[in-house]
C-alpha cells in the first residue's frame, strides 16, 4: 500500500511552531524595516499570510527592500543564497544591528 502521508507547508514542524506567542499587537504588524537591516526569521505560527518555510526559521538575512506588504531578505542556505519574500511579522531585528 502506498503512504498516503500528506507532505504539506507545515508537516513536521509540531515542535518547530508550537509557540505560545498570544495575539499579535498592531505595533508588530505594522514594524518597518529598511533596506539592508539584518533581521532574523522569526515564524509566528497564528498569522499564516507571508509565512516562510519552516526550514527558514531562526535563519539570519539582509532586507533587500519592500514588495507590496511584505519585503525581500536575503538568506544564506549552505551556500547558495536564497530570496525570501515574508511579511514583517515574521521579522526581527537582528540584536546589535543598529
Amino acid at each position: 500500500m502506498v503512504n498516503k502521508k500528506a507532505k504539506g507547508k507545515r508537516s513536521k514542524t509540531r515542535s518547530k511552531l508550537k509557540k505560545k506567542t498570544g495575539k499579535a499587537t498592531v505595533n508588530q504588524l505594522l514594524r518597518p524595516f529598511n533596506d539592508n537591516d539584518k533581521v532574523q526569521v522569526d515564524i509566528r505560527p497564528e498569522m499564516h499570510d507571508g509565512m516562510p518555510a519552516a526550514i527558514y526559521q531562526g535563519a539570519s538575512g539582509v532586507v533587500e527592500r519592500k514588495q507590496g506588504d511584505a519585503y525581500r531578505v536575503k538568506v544564506k542556505k549552505g551556500k547558495l543564497e536564497k530570496i525570501l519574500l515574508v511579511q514583517g511579522i515574521h521579522l526581527r531585528q537582528e540584536a546589535g544591528s543598529k
